[in-house]
């Protein structure tokens, strides 16, 4: 029985430093499954590696408690 990992990429719009990519990572690294966050705040990208899956409204609400917007899949 293998697990593969999904990586999915992620834009998110308002990241302007450090302590936006702190933000970000933290609220959707608190979702369930997601075993890596790395948010990048000078592309906007956030790329998350889960263990399944993640619903869109799911990190959507994450990124939202983070103060910042989801703008979609890179």
């Amino acid at each position: 029985m293998s697990s593969e990992a999904v990586t999915t990429v992620y834009k998110v719009t308002g990241m302007t430093c450090g302590h936006c990519e702190g933000a970000v990572t933290e609220e959707v690294g608190a979702l369930d499954g997601v075993t890596s966050v790395k948010a990048v705040a000078s592309t906007g990208q956030v790329t998350v590696v889960s263990a399944a899956p993640l619903d869109d409204e799911t990190v959507r609400a994450a990124v939202d408690e983070a103060g910042y917007e989801l703008a979609g899949r890179a």
